[in-house]
């Protein structure tokens, strides 16, 4: 996929790595902004640490660590990442963009990526318990309770991509 333009103000395409920087700054601004509250102390610095991981970073490098960033009037507004084929890793929204539909665009965009280059049939995610609703709306099903590890609270869902 090179550039998906949605409208004339949205397109959607992998990240280069020169915004690797922004993305990772994007996904953790809106964390703090949304998810934090909810995490202890240690649930927020392992978060730090992991978007600005070397070793993930690395794996983006190397092509194994898909990252897709939404962006409005040519600026980054969302990102989604997939990881191990089928996992999204993040996804975040710039606040003054959600509720428009990026959220749900960026994962299409990495269902359809993760189906039709890479042959899954489903997507998995540890849903933060901000985005819980969110991913139930676009068709996520919970695989169990939610759980916390590391500080970090999640509930375990899958989708069907193959339908």
């Amino acid at each position: 996929m090179n550039v998906k333009t949605i409208s004339d103000r949205i397109d959607v395409k992998f990240i280069d790595g020169s915004e690797w920087e922004d993305a990772m700054a994007l996904c953790y601004r809106t964390f703090l902004k949304f998810d934090a509250a909810m995490y202890t102390a240690e649930g927020i610095r392992n978060f730090r640490d992991f978007v600005s991981d070397h070793s993930l970073k690395r794996m983006f490098d190397a092509g194994s660590y898909q990252v897709i960033g939404a962006y409005v009037d040519g600026e980054l507004a969302g990102v989604v990442s997939l990881r191990d084929n089928r996992h999204i890793s993040l996804l975040f929204v710039e606040e003054e963009h959600q509720h428009l539909g990026l959220g749900r665009l960026l994962v299409r965009t990495i269902a359809e990526y993760a189906m039709d280059k890479l042959h899954e049939e489903i997507l998995t995610v540890n849903a933060a318990p901000y985005a819980v609703e969110f991913y139930h709306k676009i068709g996520f099903q919970d695989l169990g309770e939610a759980m916390t590890q590391d500080g970090i609270t999640f509930t375990p869902m899958k989708m069907d991509i193959n339908v």
